[in-house]
């Protein structure tokens, strides 16, 4: 999946130059470092996506006694939730209804972006070291290129609300999110099934 997303990114896996992707999707966040058409270290974590929709979901419920659905919870990540409280632009407060979780009263609930940020702090600590580990893992050249470059940020997780920054303000390296994060894997594998003889290394 990295390999494809780097592709789907507009990469050329090809070259030598080392090319960091991470890729947060549903249930696994993949790391990979990417150079001369190989994987030269790579770190999967199962933690991403599903886990911050998780995490909310049990947040709502402990700190608010509501009960949320998964899409409610989706909805709540995708219009407020953060990966830090100081946001430059934050967003505006997202009303939750739902039953009380006791009574099966009728609630409305606002959350905020400081609270998203709070409720996914394990997950996204999980996530830094892991990045952090693949980091430790890469050797000096490639390492030098990504330092230089920045690191690729993609999969549906890319999209929450100031993890660029703050996994920038973890390692001291540029993360750049890819245009359109959700589909770059999809595009990528696209691109290399359309252009078999050029990445026949794909194929296994």
């Amino acid at each position: 999946e990295p390999m494809a997303a780097a592709i789907g990114i507009g990469l050329n896996v090809e070259e030598a130059q080392g090319n960091m992707i991470v890729d947060i999707g549903g249930g696994t966040t993949e790391i990979a470092v990417i150079a001369l058409g190989g994987i030269v270290c790579d770190k999967s974590i199962k933690v991403a996506g599903d886990v911050f929709t998780a995490k909310i979901q049990e947040a709502l419920r402990a700190n608010n006694s509501i009960k949320v659905g998964e899409r409610t919870a989706e909805e709540i990540k995708i219009h407020v939730g953060s990966a830090l409280p100081d946001l430059e632009n934050p967003p505006a407060e997202y009303i939750v209804r739902g039953p009380h979780q006791v009574t099966a009263q009728p609630l409305e609930i606002p959350v905020s972006h400081i609270e998203t940020a709070a409720w996914l702090e394990e997950p996204l600590t999980q996530i830094e070291s892991a990045v952090v580990a693949a980091l430790e893992a890469t050797p000096p050249e490639l390492y030098a290129d990504i330092s230089r470059d920045g690191i690729w940020l993609t999969g549906g997780g890319a999209l929450l609300k100031g993890l660029d920054l703050r996994l920038e303000r973890k390692t001291g390296i540029k993360f750049k999110v890819a245009q359109d994060p959700l589909h770059s894997v999809a595009q990528g594998t696209g691109i290399a099934l359309k252009n078999i003889d050029k990445y026949k290394f794909l194929i296994r």
